[in-house]
């Protein structure tokens, strides 16, 4: 399925304020015998002996019965913790927005959030979250047992401050019953889409991110990585202004303005893009690896059995997929710290990860789960180890805590660029001075 060798922030100034409530700062340094204080149901966070606790946890609607499963597991195992569930937009622009707003507020209403993999440096600059080294010092929690990319993402000044939950890459999916050689680079891909597109009962020949959000970004990182070029150099200043991103912004340009594509590209999120595929109406898609198993479900899919994944294109130098995934972190905020981490660790654990695998289909994080046979039968993916050493090598997205500003500047700059408004030349020159005045800042 796949071939040996594929290689597969956010600038808020919002000052962090003092832990609020009765979350005080020696619940933070302190959390030793956090367990066997709230498993003999002493006070916890202003409980009475006895008395259940309720935390917070927030992340984007789930479309399955993981996260429910997930929640039913841990209480089960902790009967004094009860856990709420509170949901917000899948887009993960809005998303970061809402909570942005939520945190900068010192508001206590949320425990454990779920982060995705860009927003660790920023919200921890910002002091929205509570550093977890002593949590995971006290109770011998092993990070060498996780991708490194994703504990590395979750780190930010020596400290670590969110812990992986799931990773995943961008995949190329594409119908099986039409596609006869999968296409091995974006020039290929872009031919062959304008040529299938109509067979098999299609409309499309390619649907990926097109959308003015975090989408937009992936995609062009992916490009732009894919011919050579980044966003940052080493030294975490703009090099965007290159002939390599040149080549990447010039080719996702020619697909996002071709015939193989819809024409309302500009409103496509992920949620469009599985709409589309599973529908019958694409014949390729960029998409995540959870995608595989909604796309063989017979109560959801009409390409049942016709689904094929590959490794994304290559440009002219790799193929390069964007690191994805979500991170568990505990607000500053949070007046429950000590429950907020009983509930983060087993998110983290083998049992909790195992449930979001086979019930979500979400790529775990904790290296042993890709052995078990159970987590192996919900996708041929996770049995897949050039699919695991790809999520070892994805590129990162630029892991910074001004990620969020640069995002959005790239977001404004490219769609203009697909828009026609303005050349990529001038579109690289806007982004490589914007982006120098953020980190400026």
């Amino acid at each position: 399925m796949f071939k040996n060798g594929w290689k597969l922030g956010l600038a808020v100034t919002l000052a962090g304020g003092l832990l609020a409530g009765c979350g005080t700062s020696n619940d933070a340094a302190n959390p030793a015998g956090s367990a066997s204080a709230n498993a003999q149901g002493q006070e916890t966070g202003g409980g009475s002996s006895g008395s259940k606790v309720k935390i917070v946890f927030s992340q984007g609607a789930d479309q399955t019965e993981g996260t429910k499963k997930l929640i039913a597991a841990f209480e089960e195992k902790h009967p004094e913790i009860d856990v709420e569930l509170r949901e917000f937009p899948n887009d993960s622009t809005q998303m970061h927005d809402q909570l942005v707003t939520i945190l900068g507020g010192q508001s206590p209403e949320l425990d454990v959030i779920n982060l995705d993999v860009v927003w660790p440096a920023e919200f921890a600059q910002a002091g929205f979250l509570l550093p977890l080294d002593r949590y995971i010092e006290n109770d011998g929690i092993d990070l060498s047992q996780y991708l490194e990319g994703g504990v590395r993402a979750g780190n930010y000044n020596g400290q670590q401050w969110a812990l992986p939950r799931y990773n995943n890459s961008g995949l190329l999916y594409y119908r099986t019953d039409i596609v006869k050689e999968v296409p091995k680079t974006w020039d290929e891909l872009l031919e062959q889409a304008e040529k299938l597109k109509g067979q098999g009962g299609t409309q499309y020949g390619f649907v990926s991110q097109g959308k003015q959000y975090e989408g937009l970004t992936v995609a062009f990182t992916e490009l732009v990585g894919a011919y050579g070029g980044s966003i940052l150099d080493e030294n975490g200043k703009a090099a965007v202004n290159s002939p390599e991103a040149l080549k990447g912004l010039k080719k996702l340009i020619d697909i996002y303005t071709s015939s193989a594509v819809p024409s309302n590209i500009n409103t496509f999120t992920e949620k469009e893009t599985l709409n589309a595929f599973i529908e019958g109406s694409a014949v390729f898609a960029r998409h995540w690896p959870a995608m595989y198993a909604q796309a063989n479900d017979p109560a959801k899919s009409k390409v049942v059995g016709k689904v094929g994944i590959a490794p994304l294109p290559s440009g002219d130098v790799r193929s390069a997929a964007a690191l994805g995934g979500w991170f568990g972190a505990i607000s500053k905020y949070s007046k429950h710290p000590k429950e907020a981490w009983e509930f983060l660790k087993f998110l983290i654990s083998e049992e909790g990860e195992k449930i979001i695998a086979v019930n979500s289909t979400q790529t775990p994080t904790n290296l042993k789960l890709f052995d078990d046979p159970e987590v192996q039968k919900a996708s041929p993916l996770f049995a897949n180890r050039d699919f695991v050493n790809g999520l070892k090598s994805a590129i990162p997205r630029a892991m910074t805590p001004d990620y969020a500003k640069i995002s959005g500047l790239i977001q404004i700059e490219v769609s203009k660029a697909i828009a026609g408004e303005q050349t990529p030349e001038q579109t690289l020159a806007n982004l490589e001075k914007q982006i120098n005045e953020v980190i400026g800042q």
